[in-house]
């Protein structure tokens, strides 16, 4: 049996600096140190900084008056700072900078008189940060049905914007519909999407075109991309599942399969993914073959009030 291993895969920009401002932020100030909602959606990540010292609370009221509290990389409403400055928290944004991006530009188009409509998930984690910088003036929209019937206030002005975690096959659909009832409708002048989600999606479509049948998606179930990843090998005739370790692989899935293609989502550490070849060589994989789509070298700089304590302790940004 052949292993097609995506590449690339695992942790983008944006999850490996959340990881690492937790990670900084125990070594900097020592535990407890509290951080809202999961700081990625990876069950591995939550448990190794649980472990470390880590609190994830849901919500800001747990966290005790004048304590310490990281937001976790999908972004928060305005509201959820305000909660944290009448707390006296010492708060530290991880927010990734690409959803940083979608709420300026939220304010900035509403500033300008647009009425925006949202392309995502409701209930996910950043579509609710999003929606909180301006909520009278956003219309979620989930997928083509909606886009062709939600009720969406007369503007003269419309705009869309995405979740960063969607890629281009995702929410195509959706603009035609939106486009076909909203000729006016505009487009930011810059992508919203994020590289990272096309990145991956991409390297799945080259692993469906090189004989893969089976696809094994390295990801937590609440995982939006990792689950996003499952869809793009199915809707090209490839049976895929999303697994959450080595020990959830099944034997029977293998009968009759030559090709196997291996990726995981972005918010998935690497050690996690080999577990998952190593059980694959048990059940008879051979040679592990890398499928190359991009190259990425973007890298995000820590937040200013965590590189400060850093520079304060003699600490490099690397510890």
């Amino acid at each position: 049996m052949q292993v097609l291993l995506a590449n690339p895969r695992g942790f983008c920009a944006g999850v490996d600096r959340a990881i690492k401002i937790v990670e900084l932020a125990l070594d900097v100030y020592g535990p407890p140190v509290y951080v809202r909602k999961e700081i990625v959606h990876n069950s591995h990540v939550v448990r190794e900084l649980r472990q470390r010292g880590g609190i994830f609370v849901n919500e800001l009221d747990e966290v005790p008056h004048g304590a310490r509290a990281i937001l976790s990389a999908h972004g928060v409403a305005p509201a959820v700072f305000e909660q944290a400055r009448r707390r006296g928290l010492q708060v530290i944004d991880a927010t990734c900078p690409l959803v940083t991006k979608v709420h300026l530009e939220v304010l900035r188009f509403v500033q300008q008189g647009y009425h925006i409509i949202l392309i995502g998930h409701e209930g996910h984690d950043e579509v609710v940060g999003t929606l909180g910088h301006a909520p009278e003036h956003i219309t979620l929209v989930e997928d083509e049905r909606q886009a062709r019937d939600k009720p969406v206030p007369p503007h003269q002005r419309l705009m869309v914007l995405t979740q960063t975690t969607l890629g281009v096959d995702d929410t195509a659909g959706v603009i035609r519909a939106l486009r076909r009832r909203f000729p006016h409708l505009e487009l930011p002048p810059t992508e919203d999407i994020c590289y990272a989600t096309q990145n991956r999606q991409d390297a799945v479509k080259s692993m469906t075109e090189r004989g893969m049948t089976l696809l094994l998606v390295v990801g937590s179930k609440n995982s939006s991309n990792a689950a996003r990843l499952v869809e793009v090998g199915t809707q090209r005739g490839v049976r895929g599942f999303l697994i959450d370790a080595a020990d959830e692989i099944r034997s029977d899935w293998f009968d009759g399969v030559d090709v196997v293609g291996v990726t995981a989502g972005a918010s998935t550490p690497e050690p996690v993914v080999q577990a998952v070849l190593a059980r694959l060589r048990e059940l008879g994989a051979g040679d592990i073959e890398y499928v190359t789509t991009a190259e990425e070298s973007t890298v995000f700089v820590l937040p200013s009030v965590l590189k400060r304590a850093l520079n304060e302790r003699g600490m490099a940004e690397t510890a």
